[in-house]
């Protein structure tokens, strides 16, 4: 168990967690900054449990490695708040909790007698987070919301993939995550309204809304020029295929090229480094030499200023991007990577999980975080923060729970 030094932000905040999988990752992020957060789980475990993949590809309801990812730091018990003696011991815990957090359809928690109201009654100062797919209120307020729904009906489906593809489906459930992260960053946001006023208040978190922010500037595309932003893959914005921008594949995996950009060093430097491992072929003659020395932002901007010479440019453009994809085939991703970097060329790895946990930046800083399963005999690697925080870290600080492991402490808790 990775345990951690000092105080936590959030060490003083007690988290009530009846989150299912679209909200997950908002209380692990509470948890993770120290919260206490109790999670109720049904009698069975929660669903969540039994999501692929699983440890040692061996089913069990402590074994689901999505579950496990998302629970850390947190502690378990069960209830069936639809029952009166459920719902007893439910208030009794909303006396000692600041935070309420939960995914369930609108209405739901007051048709229990549960909602914001009641439970400011028993607490007036407490938090509740709804996080649902639409939102509290509106014509769409009921309807079911899969992460699938969530991405396509927030935008990003429509922007992601390749052109010739339809739509697709960002991976690993990026609408779960996107209002997961805006519903915990809301919740911060009450937390410290309430320090300030002593007033509590209802968060209503949409995943359409949150996802939506991330169509960068796809919304005033439309709003200021009523043009549609498509699905261009590695070109974004711009429309075509510029030499240097974009995913060149290496001897055994992909770099990402962003060259001629100003932060970086120019195509010249480019050009200068293949002509001397005399990779450069035709290209360190003219009229390639001069075309490539010219390839950076202001010459995109005029590339269609002269229609006469589209075509033509587009012909040298492609004819110089095969060249390079020939010259960084030659080499493995981490050389192209290395290499790249020390000249000051924009080429990032395109890193896969074994990238991720053999990285060397990311094992200097000691990112990876192995916590102990002694119900697994095993001890697994979790990935570490999102943020570093010097007088307040962020730690795992319990291995996630087991169903209802810590009922009794809890209930004891609650009752004393």
């Amino acid at each position: 168990m990775t345990l951690g030094n000092g105080a936590a932000a959030l060490d003083d905040i007690r988290v009530l967690d009846l989150a299912g999988e679209i909200g997950e990752y908002c209380t692990k992020l509470l948890a993770d900054l120290g919260a206490d957060v109790i999670k109720i789980e049904p009698s069975g475990g929660d669903p969540v449990r039994h999501l692929p993949p699983f440890y040692g590809d061996e089913e069990g309801v402590n074994r689901s490695l999505y579950w496990l990812n998302l629970n850390t730091n947190k502690r378990s018990i069960t209830l069936d708040i639809e029952k009166p003696e459920g719902r007893s011991v439910f208030e009794k815990l909303v006396g000692t909790a600041d935070v309420v957090v939960e995914t369930f359809d609108p209405g739901y928690l007051d048709g229990l007698g549960l909602g914001y109201e009641t439970l400011s009654k028993i607490k007036p100062d407490i938090i509740l987070t709804s996080i649902t797919g639409f939102g509290q209120t509106g014509a769409h307020a009921h309807y079911k919301a899969p992460d699938i729904v969530g991405v396509a009906m927030g935008g990003i489906m429509w922007l992601a993939g390749d052109p010739r593809d339809p739509p697709n489906v960002p991976p690993w459930k990026q609408g779960y995550i996107s209002v997961s992260i805006h519903a915990a960053g809301g919740t911060l946001t009450a937390l410290y309204h309430r320090d300030m006023t002593g007033e509590g208040q209802h968060v209503d978190v949409s995943m359409q809304e949150a996802v939506s922010i991330a169509q960068e500037t796809a919304m005033q595309t439309w709003d200021m020029i009523e043009a549609l932003r498509c699905r261009n893959a590695h070109k974004g914005v711009i429309p075509v295929d510029v030499p240097g921008i974009g995913p060149y594949e290496c001897r055994d995996g992909w770099v990402f090229g962003y060259v001629g950009s100003p932060a970086g060093a120019t195509w010249g430097d480019l050009l200068t480094w293949m002509i001397e491992e005399e990779k450069a072929e035709d290209l360190g003659d003219e009229p390639y030499k001069s075309f490539c020395e010219g390839l950076n932002l202001r010459f995109l901007s005029t590339l269609t200023q002269d229609p006469a010479t589209i075509a033509e440019k587009f012909q040298r453009m492609a004819h110089i991007n095969e060249v390079l994809r020939r010259f960084v085939k030659t080499k493995v991703k981490w050389e192209m990577y290395e290499q790249a970097q020390r000249r000051r060329l924009l080429f990032g790895l395109v890193s896969t999980p074994e990238d991720i946990a053999k990285n060397p930046q990311l094992q200097h800083r000691r990112w990876l975080t192995p916590v102990e399963h002694p119900e697994l005999g095993a001890t697994l690697e979790y990935p570490g923060p999102p943020y570093r925080l010097s007088g307040t870290p962020w730690a795992i600080r319990r291995r996630p729970p087991g169903v209802g492991e810590h009922q009794n402490e809890v209930l004891e808790e609650a009752a004393s």
